[in-house]
């Protein structure tokens, strides 16, 4: 076959740099020229190769490599019969067909040694009775193009998205389509009909043709693919807001690198504070390295400003371990670097195994929530850089975006209350089990169970990309890479960011929504006036929307932690089961405290969980949990204490810090609860 090789051979003419050049010699990479006046120059053979001139010019040309995909999209018919006319033109050439036996012989008029190329093309015009022109037209084309060059290119022609349609028609048909991205959807019939309007308005009654009502119909479908013109309003937009350049990728290499906020409504109805069906807004915070959910806050109707700055506080302290939960969770019992963390800060100690991750730089959208003065003044404070996504551009902050959906399909829809996406997704009689703090404690073990021991697939091995890690075991690894260690909140740093109240301390302490909160350190301040005049003499009150169980005043004297004045009450029964709760802990770690927590394990409490937010709230045990709830400091100063500094009395104006304070000491005699009493009999 004559055919062009891929080869630059010593004494080859080439065009290059604007001229004409002879190989005159090859030396591993480097060619030496000559040109037309003698002059030599040696050049890169992939210089050369390069060049926009650069042509062999006594070659044939170089051959065309087959495109295999589209022959692969072709009908088999259409493949066959370019298949049976190359055997053709292969014979022709050669004097044999593809695939002869060894030893096989040309057939009379097609032996190249005593015919030539012209008398074999007539031979085979005449075996298959079409023109001369005909074999010698196919010949040219399968030695240019291969097989390729012999399909019948009507198999293979692309058609025209409009076909035959005026263009006039056309042109109207894609604005009105653009119009109804924003607009309600409406039916093909509804956009044919302004269709005949717009155009007669443009061009006059009768002047473009339209086509009859199955070729409108099926022109119309082909021009809105992929734009959901008569489906979901809201995809509708949502596909329109997507840039039309490529997604680039978010890529952090070290934790806290870049961490975004978002806000979005949890598809799951809530009991609000006075009883009533809510549902809540979700706001997290996303470390996009290791995809862990630093911090997630639960609020009812509307996020405000205060909860952006408690949702940093919260991402910035570790999380304690709290009383009933697994010590599968325990950040002792995890793959994260534990003596390490512990060195840094002993509160990792009694730590549950979520990361504590400080952020460089966050990413927020322009929600009042983030634009405001109270969370701008926090990340200045703490050296954090603030970086807005772009107005109606949701891939800014993918990552965030992306971590909804999955809270959605992964925890929300186990919970007894969810509710769907939309009224199309939502079942009969759907109603409030869980109140907002149990939903919010829900969650907060979910984080730890069922989100930092899960595969992300965000988070595959370069090394082994067909493994996924977890958010904690890629923590682990870009710690140890990046030399990156947190340095943590200290209690008093966690207060600042707490929202404000302000109020008076009178004689019966301070009474905030309805409740009042007392404490003997009050008493050189009761009736007096603050010395701030801009508020009227009222006291800085700082309080946790998710511990109730005490506020913290400031004063000139420092803080002052103020229980609330019935805490003492509701930890009666909770002191019982605090009680037995640490000293199964206590076993646990004296029988095995080098013990690594299985797959197996951690996929045992989330199914346990799961189930339970599936169920609902145990009513028999209702008050047990919500006093326990009340009592417990989860998000106080942080400071966590040993598992046994539970049992011990706290002096007179101890404060709470991991412990009781004072007002908050374990009481022996408490109120009878019959439910409690209960269920230590079972």
């Amino acid at each position: 076959m004559s055919v062009g090789r891929p080869v630059l051979a010593v004494g080859d003419r080439v065009g290059f740099d604007g001229g004409e050049h002879q190989v005159v010699g090859l030396a591993g990479t480097s060619v030496r020229l000559r040109d037309e006046s003698g002059g030599e120059q040696v050049v890169l053979a992939g210089h050369l190769m390069a060049a926009a001139d650069f042509v062999v010019l006594n070659s044939p040309g170089p051959v065309a490599v087959e495109p295999f995909g589209l022959l692969e999209s072709l009908p088999a018919e259409v493949v066959g019969e370019a298949e049976r006319w190359r055997d053709h033109v292969v014979e022709v050439m050669t004097g044999l067909p593809p695939g002869a036996a060894a030893g096989a012989v040309p057939r009379p008029g097609y032996d190249p040694a005593t015919t030539s190329l012209a008398d074999r093309q007539r031979a085979k015009a005449a075996e298959l009775g079409v023109a001369f022109r005909t074999i010698e037209g196919r010949r040219a084309r399968y030695t240019a193009q291969g097989l390729w060059g012999l399909v019948d290119q009507r198999a293979a022609r692309t058609f025209e998205v409009a076909g035959q349609a005026d263009a006039r028609l056309v042109e109207v048909l894609r604005e009105l389509i653009a119009a109804e991205t924003d607009a309600s959807t409406g039916t093909r019939s509804r956009l044919i009909r302004r269709a005949g309007k717009r155009v007669e308005e443009l061009h006059g009654p009768g002047v473009v043709p339209l086509p009859g009502k199955t070729a409108f119909y099926a022109l119309i479908d082909r021009l809105t693919v992929g734009r959901h013109t008569f489906g979901s309003a809201v995809t509708r937009r949502q596909t329109a807001n997507r840039p039309s350049g490529a997604f680039t990728a978010t890529v952090a290499a070290r934790p806290g690198e870049q961490v975004q906020i978002d806000s979005t409504p949890i598809d799951v109805m809530v009991l609000a504070a006075d009883g009533v069906p809510v549902r809540a807004d979700l706001t997290i915070a996303v470390d996009v390295a290791t995809r862990t959910i630093c911090a997630a806050v639960l609020r009812p109707v509307g996020t405000k400003a205060v909860d952006a700055s408690l949702l940093l506080a919260k991402m910035l302290v570790p999380e304690p371990m709290r009383p009933g939960w697994s010590q599968t969770l325990a950040m002792s019992a995890s793959r994260l670097p534990f003596q390490r963390l512990v060195a840094v800060d002993a509160r990792m100690r009694e730590a549950a195994a979520r990361p504590v991750i400080v952020p460089e730089q966050v990413v927020i959208d322009h929600g009042k929530v983030f634009v405001s003065e109270t969370f701008t003044r926090a990340c200045e404070r703490l050296g954090i850089s603030i970086q807005p996504a772009r107005k109606h551009t949701p891939t800014d902050k993918a990552v965030v975006e992306a971590t909804f959906s999955s809270i959605k399909t992964l925890f929300a829809q186990h919970v007894a209350g969810y509710k769907g996406a939309n009224s199309q997704q939502r079942g009969r009689d759907v109603t409030a089990e869980w109140s907002l703090d149990q939903l919010q404690d829900l969650l907060d073990e979910w984080l730890i169970v069922g989100w930092a021991h899960r595969p992300h697939e965000g988070l595959r091995d370069p090394h082994a990309p067909r493994r996924t890690l977890t958010p904690n075991e890629r923590y682990t690894a870009l710690v140890a890479v990046a030399g990156y260690l947190p340095v943590t909140l200290t209690g008093t740093d966690y207060l600042e960011l707490l929202p404000v109240k302000w109020r008076a301390i009178n004689d019966y302490g301070i009474r905030i929504d309805h409740r009042t909160y007392d404490a003997p350190e009050l008493g050189a301040f009761r009736r007096q006036h603050s010395g701030l005049t801009g508020k009227r003499g009222l006291w800085e009150v700082h309080y946790d929307p998710y511990d109730l169980s005490q506020v913290h005043v400031r004063t000139s004297q420092g803080w002052v932690h103020v229980p609330w004045t019935h805490r003492a009450i509701v930890t009666a029964p909770f002191a019982d089961f605090t009680w037995r709760h640490a000293r199964s802990l206590a076993h646990q770690a004296s029988g095995d405290t080098g013990h690594e927590v299985t797959e197996a394990e951690i996929a045992r409490a989330l199914d346990a969980l799961l189930t339970r937010a599936e169920h609902g709230p145990d009513k028999t045990g209702a008050r047990v949990a919500a006093r326990t709830r009340t009592a417990t400091a989860t998000h106080r100063p942080r400071h966590t204490e040993p598992a046994d500094a539970i049992e011990q009395q706290p002096g007179p104006g101890a404060l709470a810090e991991g412990g009781l304070a004072e007002g908050g000491q374990v009481i022996p005699f408490g109120v009878f609860d019959a439910d409690a009493e209960a269920e230590t009999w079972l």
